[in-house]
């Protein structure tokens, strides 16, 4: 038999001799990989009406309250009772960007564009949750107002 291809057999067979038991994915905590983890419960959403400052430019808005039951489909879309031009007046909420009437080309629309339809594509709901990582994240404003680290001189030869 050629040796390469009883090194080639042997080179697929190495990843199946360890057991799934032995690689443990940190977000998945101690559950091995060939068992289902049990989801935690659902938190409860930030309901306060306050809106939050955005972390960069260009950011969506977060959504500063609950949409349990919302109803966001090809039919009908909720946020849209509030958040339309028409409506705002009433509900006191902000109106929908002018960005979401537009079409791909840049060109105006009557209608919300069927691209920004899905509210929740972007904007997302809000929980008070511990965060599953480290995230060591400054917005830009903190990054500009923080003291640049001095820079370590060369070393002469």
């Amino acid at each position: 038999m050629n040796i390469k291809k009883i090194f080639m057999t042997l080179l697929l067979l190495v990843p199946l001799s360890g057991t799934a038991a032995e690689f443990v994915d940190s977000m998945r905590g101690p559950t091995p990989l060939d068992k289902t983890t049990v989801p935690p419960a659902l938190a409860d959403t930030d309901n306060s009406d306050v809106r939050r400052a955005r972390n960069y430019a260009m950011q969506p808005p977060v959504i500063p309250h609950k949409i349990d039951g919302y109803q966001v489909d090809r039919n009908a879309n909720k946020c849209m009772m509030c958040h339309a031009r028409t409506r705002t007046q009433e509900s006191q909420a902000p109106m929908v960007s002018v960005t979401h009437f537009m079409d791909r080309e840049g060109n105006f629309l009557a209608e919300l564009s069927p691209r920004r339809y899905f509210c929740q594509q972007c904007h997302v709901p809000q929980a008070d949750l511990k965060p599953l990582v480290d995230n060591t994240f400054m917005d830009v404003d903190t990054l500009l107002t923080k003291p640049a680290r001095p820079v370590p001189a060369a070393k002469k030869k």
